[in-house]
């Protein structure tokens, strides 16, 4: 079950937060775990007894490190004990017939793969709590002491399929104490029915245009039609990735908790650094916070932090998938990364922001092609369209058609990429400064009656007008999701 699915929308979340709201306080987690462990049975009801074992292995090592405080040595048994259990599972599961395949590559050999179908979450529910028991350890947290509580936390179904990877440290108040109005849950709804039209109105529609891209015949690929593939994976992924974070948050919101935020408009970057300040913002800090600050950060020497850059960045790849295109694409932005941070930075401060912009947005584009393939061969092919080394002409006649098919829900896409608000709201302020005070603002006006009618009057109308503007995006998606049964999710397999 995914959260842009009609099962989803008018049977599973309308039952599950009309319960949520009837019971009294002390059962809410209760519903909580009981809707989790439904959520996930409906993908794979045999990997619930896994999930059970790793929040009884986690809430156990966390208290028995709790009361070794003193004793260093059994502190970091039982840490190594937990963070062992923790990543076996994960190795065992994603990354067992990858290491299979890559022996039998290397040797020759022939053995036969596991093919174990991967657990729902199982990397974002592994690194959510690898980071509980590190924080432990570190004494940056306290040790759950209710095992409620703790498994409420380990569950939580709105972030455990794609994130964001939520921390410990971010719930442990709203674990016990939850923040619940109705002004979140308007909130939290719209913010929801904004991911869902992320998903399934923008990132379907270009998806399905890659969908199709994707499996032309490379060697065969106009320039044009290369370039509007890659164009349309970067929208999909983009909005199929950060409308489901959007859904998270929304849904946290409503059950009276708050995630971090996961995205801040990456497409408007002008460095690959910057980039990586905004695009899935929760791993990022993940491993700068667990595996790049422990390893030394940059506060031992150039060759030190080279080397730490690029531990982290074949990880982060590593992490995204069981296959060398995803460790090349964690190597491909290390290297980057570098490479910014030697020099780069001082020539892009001298050059304009457009070229910045451009600079990001293209090298990002060429990432999503070394992500898109698995087949390295295939990557190279792709990449040679791209640049016309493959002796095909600039533009075809299906390039042309696609062009004129797809060019209205590609240019939604990128405006829908930029700040609009924001850039309105500086700008607006740009033109209050050049024009001065209004009179309005000298003197003050006592305000009437009137006045306050009007502006009441005001306020009610855009509430409504706002309010039917979610209703009809809600109610586009569900018409979307009846009609079309293209609907994939990019993040499942992670």
């Amino acid at each position: 079950m995914v959260f842009s699915s009609v099962v989803f929308l008018y049977i599973f979340l309308p039952i599950m937060l009309l319960i949520y709201f009837i019971v009294p306080k002390k059962f809410k987690n209760l519903v909580m775990i009981i809707s989790s462990f439904i959520f996930f049975a409906w993908g794979e009801i045999r990997y619930i007894p896994i999930m059970l074992i790793l929040a009884v292995m986690d809430f156990w090592c966390g208290n028995k490190i709790n009361a070794n405080w003193e004793n260093k040595s059994k502190k970091r048994l039982y840490l190594w004990i937990d963070v062992g259990v923790n990543l076996l599972i994960l190795f065992f599961f994603k990354y067992a017939d990858f290491i299979i395949s890559s022996i039998n590559g290397i040797t020759g050999l022939n053995i036969p793969l596991l093919n174990i179908p991967l657990p729902i979450g199982v990397s974002f529910n592994t690194f959510q709590s690898l980071s509980y028991i590190i924080d432990v350890y570190r004494g940056t947290v306290k040790c759950e002491k209710s095992f409620y509580n703790y498994l409420t936390y380990t569950t939580l179904f709105p972030q455990i399929i794609a994130g964001p990877i939520v921390r410990y440290e971010t719930v442990d108040e709203e674990l016990v104490d939850k923040k619940i109005s109705l002004d979140n849950f308007s909130i939290g709804m719209k913010r929801f029915i904004v991911g869902l039209g992320k998903k399934v109105l923008i990132a379907n529609n270009v998806g399905a245009l890659w969908n199709v891209i994707e499996t032309y015949g490379y060697g065969e690929m106009s320039v044009l039609l290369s370039w509007i593939g890659i164009i349309s994976f970067a929208l999909q992924i983009y909005f199929d990735f950060s409308g489901y974070s959007d859904m998270a948050i929304g849904l946290a919101k409503i059950f009276g908790m708050d995630f971090d935020e996961n995205f801040n408009y990456p497409y408007i970057s002008k460095s690959i650094t910057e980039f990586w300040r905004r695009w899935h913002i929760t791993l990022s800090s993940w491993f700068r916070d667990y595996i790049y600050i422990p390893l030394g950060g940059n506060r031992k020497g150039l060759p030190k932090q080279i080397r730490n850059i690029l531990i982290v960045w074949a990880l982060t790849g590593a992490w995204h998938g069981a296959s060398w295109n995803f460790v090349l694409w964690g190597l491909y932005f290390g290297v980057i990364l570098i490479i910014e941070k030697l020099f780069m930075f001082k020539v892009l401060e001298k050059l304009p922001k457009l070229f910045g912009h451009l600079y990001t947005i293209f090298l990002v584009l060429i990432s999503w092609v070394i992500f898109a393939f698995e087949d390295l061969g295939q990557i190279g092919t792709y990449l040679s369209s791209m640049f016309g080394l493959n002796g095909v002409s600039f533009a075809n006649p299906e390039a042309i058609y696609y062009l004129q098919n797809y060019i209205i829900i590609i240019l939604i896409g990128i405006i829908c990429s930029v700040p609009l608000k924001k850039l309105f709201v500086k700008n607006n302020q740009k033109v209050k400064e050049n024009v001065g005070i209004t009179i309005e603002e000298k003197i003050e006006i006592p305000r009437n009656a009137k006045a306050n009618n009007k502006s009441n009057r005001k306020e009610i109308l855009t509430s409504v007008c706002t309010s039917l503007c979610f209703i009809a995006v809600l109610l586009l998606c569900t018409a979307s999701l009846v009609n079309n049964s293209f609907n994939p999710f990019l993040y499942f397999r992670f």
